[in-house]
């Protein structure tokens, strides 16, 4: 992208964020009088809007504040219940690599062994189908209650959702790789396993990083939902707890936190993706 356009996009995306602000500001000025809150409602918000007078939605103000006290002391550490947005991060990061990794020591392999070969292709095939569409959340019980941890049933449920996408895309790569090279390695008298790493890896690479980076942005997506079933720690459990003390605040903040990581972990895989793609 031209420097123009850079600068362009940069300006364009700071007027979007102020548009945002700005509606947001408006949205959370206190009310008249005669727009009349519920009894229900007030005490929904634990009263801290006055009733009639403002919005119980914090204002662009109070969630500042709030994220301000968030990254001020991001590890805190005071009981189970009671810990810093930073260390509940960091449980769900650590989930995430573990089931991410499993899926692509599991899923790599595997793609290459069906990409290769048709006959197993023919034969997997109906399995993957059936299981792709299973909503990774309805492994969540019969993880639970066959692994009898809630660390190791988020971790699994995280490689269950991550296998599809790397699987599906490395079997594209693998069988679409062009024939001219593979006779080639047929006349160099290649052996299976110097022809996937020399010859096929490379081809179908671009198409398995594609695979990674889709399913490390669902892996991110679906921990949130897991911590908030299984508790105990993480950032899903973090905005469960907030929720239940009705700190619409401190959820923001969450939410804010968990959109830069994913926009962080998808940034570093596509620029792995970058380094390996390559133009014809």
């Amino acid at each position: 992208m031209k420097p123009s356009q850079t600068l362009v996009a940069g300006l364009l995306s700071a007027l979007l964020l102020l548009t945002f602000l700005l509606s947001w500001h408006l949205a959370t000025m206190p009310k008249a009088a005669d727009q009349v809150v519920s009894d229900e409602y007030a005490l929904l918000v634990g009263g801290a809007a006055a009733k009639g007078q403002e919005s119980a939605f914090p204002t662009p103000a109070q969630f500042g504040d709030k994220l301000v006290e968030a990254i001020s002391d991001p590890f805190y550490d005071n009981g189970p219940n009671d810990k810093g947005i930073g260390i509940q991060l960091g449980y769900s990061i650590w989930r995430v690599l573990v089931g991410f990794a499993a899926a692509v020591i599991v899923a790599i392999p595997l793609g290459f062994m069906i990409g290769m070969s048709p006959l197993m292709t023919k034969a997997l095939d109906p399995f993957i189908q059936v299981l792709k569409p299973i909503s990774p959340l309805a492994w969540m019980p019969l993880a639970l209650f066959t692994l009898k941890d809630s660390n190791v049933s988020a971790v699994f449920v995280i490689f269950i959702c991550s296998i599809w996408p790397m699987l599906l895309n490395t079997t594209l790569g693998v069988s679409s790789v062009r024939k001219d090279w593979l006779d080639v390695a047929k006349t160099l008298e290649l052996n299976p396993f110097r022809k996937a790493i020399f010859v096929i890896l490379p081809a179908a690479g671009p198409t398995i990083m594609t695979g990674i980076r889709i399913s490390i942005g669902i892996a991110w997506l679906v921990i949130v939902a897991a911590e908030m079933l299984v508790g105990g720690t993480g950032i899903g459990y973090f905005v469960w707890n907030e929720w239940n003390n009705l700190s619409i605040s401190n959820i923001l903040v969450a939410v804010l936190a968990i959109g830069i990581v994913g926009m962080i972990l998808d940034s570093l895989v596509a620029r792995v993706q970058k380094h390996i793609t390559y133009k014809d």
